[in-house]
């Protein structure tokens, strides 16, 4: 594949070849066997708050260049409403279902809105899912996606598979805490295979990614705040309160992209791990080599250089969570999920408070990790939870709890 080669081309250049032994050994899970590591201090040369937007200029075009890839241009940001939806009440009639089809970049993004009935200025999840809308709720009216969907027969959604994600979702206790749902297929912005950038979005760009230009992460991230765009012309939902959430590889999508849209009011990752919330210079679990190897299409090719090679990069990941700051910002992890290292995601979290505290808010209040399936909440908030890499109803009560409190002003 096109990106594939690029890729290995690159590998080669700056030294790196020995990328393919990476990927194929033993991942590290000892504690006792990560290396020593420095990491950056996000607050380096800051003395007053009033010094912060600068600095955090800086880590943001750091974090563009060597690792998620900048968006080339803003040419195709405009959005055009295709199709308003029919709404149609659901939920025993305590919500109201639209699905709305915009236009980015000449592609379809159909969308799932999900909102209390009478509904007036809702605060809203806005969350990608995986397989397609019709996963998310088993309605008859929701069609099946006609995109490339991974980990499918023939990479096609199917009729059985009509709200088989549910139990991710708890769409019902989302409404009736007075929030929206509004979702999406990832894949109807980029489909998440390494195809030489010829599908989705980078197909309306004349030209191939360049070595600092996005990847797919960062492309899903721009769709997200696109869609955002479009709720600002929802009535019933209120655009100053969406909280931005992502699983696995779309908690790293919703990091990034409330890094670069600080219009979303809050940020949710969860099990995020390498590349999203989790420390990148303890090298254990999934590493650098090791993403950068199965997904090369996720990153862009700068991000290469530091392949087994982490204490190079000119930040980590808790300098990425330090860019939500002042806004409220949730990181989640699993007990069983060690391939997305707990640990390093809860040390991120606690290695962002110095920016919220110079900013005047709490950060993390735990000082240690705390105990299974007991939360901590700030203005960064962290579980680790039972079980493993998923969404549970677990997670979403600590997800509205947090929303409630930072969203609505209830305690």
């Amino acid at each position: 594949m096109m990106r594939y080669r690029s890729c290995l081309i690159l590998a080669l250049t700056i030294g790196v070849a020995h990328i393919a032994i990476a990927q194929d050994a033993k991942p590290n899970y000892d504690e006792s066997k990560i290396p020593a590591y420095t990491l950056p201090d996000p607050l380096a040369g800051i003395e007053s708050a009033a010094q912060w937007p600068a600095r955090r200029k800086q880590i943001l075009e750091q974090f563009a260049a060597e690792m998620f890839g900048k968006v080339p241009t803003d040419k195709f940001n405009a959005i055009s409403v295709k199709d308003a939806g029919t709404r149609k009440q659901v939920l025993g009639g305590k919500a109201t279902m639209w699905q709305p089809v915009i236009t980015l970049a000449g592609r379809d993004l159909n969308l799932l809105v999900v909102m209390p009935t009478d509904s007036q200025q809702a605060p809203a999840f806005l969350a990608y899912n995986f397989h397609g809308n019709h996963t998310v709720l088993d309605d008859a009216d929701i069609p099946l996606t006609k995109n490339w969907v991974r980990s499918k027969p023939d990479n096609r959604a199917r009729e059985e598979d009509r709200g088989s994600a549910a139990s991710r979702w708890a769409v019902e206790k989302i409404i009736d805490n007075g929030f929206a749902l509004v979702t999406l297929y990832y894949g109807d912005v980029d489909p998440d295979v390494d195809d030489g950038f010829e599908n989705g979005v980078h197909a309306a760009f004349p030209d191939k990614p360049a070595a600092d230009q996005w990847g797919s992460i960062a492309t899903w991230a721009w769709g997200l705040s696109r869609v955002l765009d479009f709720l600002g012309t929802v009535p019933e939902i209120d655009e100053t309160r969406v909280a931005v959430m992502g699983h696995s590889r779309l908690g790293k999508t919703s990091l990034w992209a409330g890094a670069n849209d600080e219009r979303f009011a809050l940020v949710i990752s969860n099990n995020s791990g390498c590349g999203g919330a989790a420390i990148s210079r303890r090298r254990i679990g999934e590493s650098v080599a090791r993403i950068n190897t199965s997904f090369p299409h996720w990153f862009c090719d700068n991000f290469l250089k530091y392949n087994d090679n982490e204490s190079q990069l000119p930040f980590d990941q808790h300098m990425l969570i330090a860019l939500m700051a002042p806004r409220p910002v949730y990181v989640a992890s699993a007990v069983e999920d060690t391939w997305a290292d707990p640990r390093g995601e809860f040390l991120a979290a606690k290695h962002a408070t110095p920016v919220y505290e110079l900013l005047g808010r709490e950060g993390l209040p735990a000082d240690e990790m705390p105990a299974v399936d007991e939360p901590s909440q700030g203005s960064i908030g962290y579980h680790i939870r039972s079980g493993g890499h998923s969404v549970t109803e677990f997670d979403w009560t600590q997800y509205i709890k947090f929303a409630k409190r930072h969203l609505m002003n209830e305690q």
